[in-house]
């Protein structure tokens, strides 16, 4: 089965959190990963989400311990849309 990956970046102006983690993290730019396996049998080419990766800590941090977690698409695209909801509201005070 073939797979391709994207790379790319998340901006959180705001801590945040996720269910499969332990805590808050910090407001920053994560490095986002992106893996698709091929749908078989088709006559077209075509791709659905296996899993979406999100490495800790953010880019611009301290460069020294760092993990990789596995986050629901879902979940991340709500906490984006949460952490920029409250950056708009921040903006209009």
């Amino acid at each position: 089965m073939t797979a391709r990956t994207t790379e790319s970046t998340v901006t959180f102006a705001h801590q945040f959190n996720l269910s499969h983690l332990d805590g808050p993290l910090p407001a920053g730019t994560y490095r986002l990963v992106v893996v698709d396996e091929e749908v078989p049998g088709l006559s077209f080419i075509a791709y659905r989400r296996s899993y979406t990766m999100l490495h800790v800590p953010a880019v611009s941090a301290y460069a020294g311990k760092s993990q990789v977690f596995t986050v629901d698409k879902d979940e991340l695209e709500a906490a984006l849309r949460a952490d920029q909801a409250n950056y708009t509201r921040q903006e209009e005070a």
